[in-house]
């Protein structure tokens, strides 16, 4: 059984440190657990041209680590591509998004649901024709004051989440493997908080 873990993100260097691209992230943390070099394994373009892949073991499962190379707003075609070739089914698919609803330091495990207006996570309904997959929340609060949500995301964490986030992103990192395998409900009761 082969695992697809997608991490959402903007690509470029222009948006690598905003609070939209946690997603890539903590796939960048799982990147660095599956590498047998001291800097982990290295991103490659998959052969679609539309996403990096990092393929390996993790916690003894086969994983596929996507980062699409789109705007969030089309994750979903380079995701459906990377699945498509790797015979993945949804079942078998993590998703890990930025969530405005979840204060930054907290984590939600879930299986399915709704968009809730997420961009990322529309487009991906509208590829696989299904929102049956699982997903790590991954908290980031919403805008201070009169702050547009899309000035927001498309910010940098501030210094003091700064400071917390290598600790916050590992997390989510452990929270994908106890996913796979302990699987969903004991990894809600260890990491929903």
């Amino acid at each position: 059984m082969t695992w697809l873990i997608v991490g959402l993100g903007n690509p470029g260097p222009t948006y690598a440190g905003n609070r939209h691209n946690v997603g890539y992230m903590v796939n960048d943390v799982l990147a660095g657990r599956i590498g047998s070099t001291q800097s982990g394994a290295d991103w490659k373009a998959h052969k679609s041209g539309r996403s990096d892949v990092v393929e390996g073991q993790l916690t003894g499962e086969h994983v596929v680590l996507c980062r699409p190379r789109s705007y969030m707003n089309e994750s979903g075609g380079p995701l459906s591509l990377v699945a498509n070739f790797f015979k993945i089914d949804p079942a078998h698919m993590i998703v890990i998004h930025d969530e405005l609803d979840i204060d930054f330091g907290a984590l939600r495990v879930k299986f399915g649901g709704g968009d809730n207006g997420h961009n990322g996570l529309k487009s991906i309904r509208q590829s696989i024709g299904t929102g049956d997959y699982s997903r790590i929340r991954v908290g980031i609060g919403r805008p201070p004051g009169r702050q547009t949500v899309h000035d927001f995301v498309l910010k940098p964490f501030s210094a003091t989440e700064r400071r917390e986030l290598p600790t916050y992103v590992e997390e989510a990192g452990d929270a994908i493997e106890s996913l796979m395998t302990v699987g969903l409900e004991a990894t809600q009761s260890n990491f929903n908080r």
